[in-house]
């Protein structure tokens, strides 16, 4: 098979979360078990970093393998979701995954697959888990895909554990309560395995610290002990809170050499380093066009407050969601003098936009609805003057279609 054809085949017959939502939440791990059983576990055959968290995982995982990569270590990267193309998920480096890789994966292992009822995560996993182990990167950053104690990837065993926060999302998945998804997060915390906690919450804390002294494993929060500024060339204010849990996190690693200078040039060359996209992201200056994956409460909180600062003549947001998403919880936080163009994600869980606008109206934003993305964005760049500011954002599939 081509690469387009294997991909079509993985898309096609295997439950993935990003298209279908819960359905394809497995919320078990037997099936990666077995998988990993089957190509040997290679998940034992290198070190790695776990990364949970309810926002900031995918920002710190990537800032872990940059100060890593500048450490001069071999650095395997998973991530998930991927904005344009599977490869992204699986870096070492920087560099993604070969097509061919991915093509001689599915076809040696695709009678096996085919026999079966894994989840497109799980095969995922397991290719990017089998990938680092024949590459035999020096240590890998894993981050988790949604929650964390029945999570694909946390069958690893890691040298040291980073939960960034917890907020209120997936909470179909993982739970209605703030302690319910606190305890799934903390399903990583592995025994005499040291955690880092990258933002103190009081509402959190006790609950970690009881989890980490039954694992009796040290524990960080890192708000906390870490001191020092450092900068990222990351934009928004809010990946201050990930620098200070990435920093703590190297520094409770053992078995590696990594200087400050280490981090410090790390943290200002993770795009160049990892290719990583979609964190406040600039796609031009003329008007200033911004995207961000950000994607729930907490998230929206951190960017709209970043957007307020940019002192910019009109705000003009494209927005589009899944359907499964509160939009209650959402809507509410975005600014009503905004000018909206309300698209729906070409996915299959993509939200009408007509249902959006009409939800938006109730919290006084005003816009129209498109047919698509590209619609509602190229119609935000012709209304724009130049000393505007246009946000894409709402989901991660809205993102990567103006990416």
């Amino acid at each position: 098979m081509t690469y387009q054809a294997t991909l079509d085949w993985m898309y096609q017959r295997l439950p993935m979360y990003q298209q279908r939502g819960a359905s394809a939440y497995t919320g078990k791990l037997d099936h990666i078990l077995e998988l990993s059983h089957y190509l040997e576990n290679p998940h034992t055959k290198f070190k790695s970093i776990h990364v949970a968290g309810t926002n900031g995982k995918g920002s710190s995982s990537h800032m872990l393998a940059s100060v890593l990569q500048e450490a001069g270590y071999r650095v395997g990267l998973y991530t998930s979701p991927h904005l344009k193309d599977f490869r992204e998920r699986i870096k070492i480096n920087g560099e993604e995954i070969s097509k061919t890789f991915v093509k001689e994966f599915v076809k040696e292992h695709r009678s096996f697959l085919e026999r079966g009822s894994y989840s497109f995560f799980e095969l995922s996993v397991a290719m990017a888990f089998q990938f680092f182990a024949k590459r035999e990167v020096d240590i890998a950053i894993i981050e988790v895909g949604l929650g964390g104690r029945l999570d694909s990837t946390n069958i690893i065993r890691p040298v040291v554990s980073l939960i960034t926060n917890i907020g209120m999302d997936h909470m179909e998945l993982l739970g209605d309560t703030l302690e319910k998804i606190t305890l799934e997060k903390a399903g990583i915390i592995k025994q005499s395995v040291p955690v880092v906690i990258s933002e103190y919450q009081e509402e959190t804390a006790a609950l970690f610290k009881e989890v980490a002294k039954k694992q009796e494993s040290e524990i960080y929060f890192a708000e906390k002990d870490v001191r020092e500024t450092y900068r990222t060339d990351l934009k928004g204010s809010y990946q201050n809170h990930n620098v200070k849990g990435v920093v703590g996190c190297l520094r409770a690693l053992k078995g590696f050499e990594v200087t400050d200078e280490h981090i410090r040039e790390g943290l200002n060359a993770v795009i160049a380093n990892t290719g990583i996209q979609g964190r406040y992201q600039v796609l031009q200056e003329t008007p200033l066009v911004i995207c961000d994956t950000a994607h729930n409460r907490e998230g929206f909180k951190e960017v709209l407050g970043q957007l307020a600062k940019e002192n910019r003549k009109t705000i003009h947001i494209v927005l589009g969601f899944v359907i499964e998403k509160n939009l209650d919880h959402v809507l509410p936080l975005f600014p009503k003098k905004a000018h909206y163009y309300f698209v729906r994600p070409d996915v299959r869980r993509g939200l009408a936009a007509e249902k959006l606008r009409e939800a938006a109206r109730k919290y006084g934003l005003k816009g129209s609805a498109y047919g698509s993305v590209k619609e509602g964005y190229e119609t935000a760049l012709r209304a724009a003057s130049s000393n505007d500011l246009i946000y894409v954002g709402g989901s991660t599939f809205t993102v990567a279609e103006v990416i």
